[in-house]
Parts: structure tokens; C-alpha cells; sequence
């Protein structure tokens, strides 16, 4: 190993703890693109050590996820230490989870974000001169992703509007073929808008419910789902009063209800009832949008029927604390 290359190996010894919120993506009509991030957030903890790898996972996913290098956080620390241009011998790694696992919250592109983080906690102690900017940590999470509507979330937080550039003509449905550019820039929620999870105990995969997705849509259906994606942004910033329209959708939760039937009908009870529910991400996770609150009857229903309700802030983007 040449002078060089040691010179790049971080020293033993640093510590970086990073917070990552949790994100639902699409709202609607923003399929792959349009974002929020969500006050229910994971915490991972690192330090530098002489040589090996130790994961410890508290919370959500404890038991289930691997702990060696194929664990997520731990695969983004590594690029994330890469692309700052140094290494570490070895490796303390702690994870404690709120968000749960596969149900539409970002759990995944949180576990990224948040190893990206901390890695430039990490970074700041010996390079400070190198540490990534949030251009590059959406564009490397969101290489992680194939998209970067969650991921851009819990970066940037607030509502985002994020959108991808490929090479070639590739569809964002099934990743770019070819490199890929990622960006998002964020948008500051109107204060009077509350966000409300109802999340049940099942599970959802994101890659079998994007296999019910068509590889063609309708211009009619292509144009009633851009109006409300522009009225998203607006409804969001500044009209909340137009959430229920501006989360109108005709590309994806239709097609997807047959996976997640429990989720399907809990949206329409909420839109029912005037509120401005959206399946969250793949689901099976149901995000409302609201400046009031869901009635307590509704509340109590959805419990009955093995659903937990958490009332979230709109959360900043990760951070080092």
C-alpha cells in the first residue's frame, strides 16, 4: 500500500451519529416523483475501529436483517466513505428502527440515507474538505433506490419534487438501463398541514407491486395525472384546502389495489370522508394529508381493524446529531 493510499484510511477511534426521517413517496400523482418526509425516524450510530465489522439492530428489522456487509446501512457507509475518496479498517455500526419494514414508509432509502450520513459525519472529523454535499447524497442514494422520491426526502425533507435524467430512453418504472442523474429540490409545507400514517402489520413488496403496473397509459389518464401533480405543489405550499383534488390519481393505486386490498379501502373510507389519503409509496402503509384531524370513530375503526394510527410532523432531512 502506497503512502497515498494510507493516507486515505480513516483512523480509529471517530464517531458519527446521523438521524434519518422516514418518507412517503408518490402522494398521489407524483408516481416516482414527488415526496414527503415523515417525523418517525431511525438513528445510526458508527465509529471507526482497527480491523471487522459489528452491526448491532435494536427496533424494526432486528432479527430479520443480515448483519455483514450486505446490510443496507452498512453497503451505503462503504459508498458513501468511497465516494469521499477514504476508507475505514473497520467498523462499530448500532442501528435503532422506528420505521417499519417494507409498508410504504422509506424504511429502505432511510437505511441508505442515514449510512450516507453518517459516513459524512464521519468524513467531517478527518477530510472536512470532502464531505458530500445533498446534490451528491441524493444522487447516490437515489443510485441505491432507482428513484429518487424517498430517498430525496430524507435528505432534503419537507415535500420534494424530484425527477431522474437517464442516458437513454429507459423507463423509470424498471431503473435506468443506463447511467443514470438524479435531482430533487424541496418544497416548504404549508404549516397548517398534518400528515397521518395507518399502518398494518402485513407487508408489501415494492418490486411485486410495480409488476402490476402497465407499460402503457392513456393520454387521458397521462394528462389528469399531471394537473394534479402541478396542483400537488400548489395544494402542499400554499392551498391546502386543495389536497383532496390535488391527490387524485389514475396511474398506479388503482392498479395496485388488488395486492393490498385492506390499504385500498381504507384510502377510499378516508377520501370519503373528505380527506386526502393516498396509498404511501407501494403501500401497504395509507398516508392522509390533512389540516384537521380524522375523526375518532374513523380512529378507532381503523384500529379494530389491525391498523396503528401515528400522527407525524412534516421532519427536516437527515442530520447529524
Amino acid at each position: 500500500m502506497s503512502q497515498e493510499e494510507r493516507s486515505t484510511v480513516l483512523p480509529s477511534g471517530l464517531t458519527a451519529t446521523a438521524e434519518v426521517p422516514a418518507s412517503s413517496a408518490n402522494l398521489g400523482p407524483g408516481f416516482d416523483s414527488l415526496g414527503i418526509a415523515l417525523g418517525m425516524n431511525d438513528t445510526i450510530a458508527v465509529s471507526t475501529a482497527p480491523a471487522g465489522l459489528e452491526i448491532t439492530v435494536d427496533g424494526a428489522g432486528a432479527g430479520e436483517v443480515p448483519l455483514d456487509e450486505t446490510h443496507l446501512v452498512v453497503r451505503a457507509l462503504y459508498r458513501g466513505l468511497g465516494a469521499a475518496g477514504v476508507a475505514a479498517a473497520g467498523l462499530r455500526v448500532t442501528c435503532k428502527n422506528t420505521i417499519p419494514h417494507s409498508r410504504g414508509l422509506g424504511s429502505s432509502a432511510s437505511a441508505v440515507v442515514g449510512g450516507l450520513v453518517a459516513a459524512n459525519g464521519l468524513v467531517s472529523q478527518f477530510a472536512p474538505d470532502r464531505i458530500l454535499n445533498d446534490d451528491q447524497l441524493v444522487q447516490l442514494a437515489s443510485e441505491f433506490e432507482g428513484h429518487p422520491d424517498n430517498a430525496s426526502a430524507s435528505v432534503l425533507g419537507g415535500a420534494v419534487v424530484s425527477w431522474t435524467h437517464a442516458a437513454d430512453d429507459s423507463s423509470p418504472i424498471a431503473g435506468c438501463s443506463a447511467e443514470c442523474s438524479y435531482y430533487a429540490t424541496r418544497l416548504e409545507v404549508h404549516p397548517d398541514i398534518r400528515a397521518i400514517a395507518l399502518v398494518p402489520e402485513t407487508r408489501s413488496s415494492t418490486s411485486q407491486t410495480r409488476g402490476l403496473l402497465p407499460t402503457h397509459v392513456t393520454h387521458r389518464d397521462a394528462v389528469f395525472n399531471v394537473s394534479r401533480a402541478a396542483l400537488a405543489v400548489v395544494a402542499l405550499t400554499e392551498r391546502p384546502e386543495l389536497l383532496l383534488a390535488a391527490t387524485e390519481d389514475r396511474l398506479h393505486q388503482a392498479q395496485r389495489a388488488p395486492a393490498i386490498p385492506l390499504t385500498a379501502r381504507w384510502v377510499s373510507i378516508l377520501r370519503g370522508a373528505g380527506i386526502a389519503a393516498t396509498v404511501s409509496g407501494a403501500g401497504p402503509a395509507v398516508l392522509a394529508l390533512t389540516v384537521r384531524d380524522i375523526p375518532a370513530a374513523l380512529t378507532r375503526r381503523a384500529e379494530s381493524e389491525g391498523l396503528s394510527v401515528h400522527e407525524l410532523s412534516v421532519a427536516d432531512g437527515a442530520r447529524l446529531v
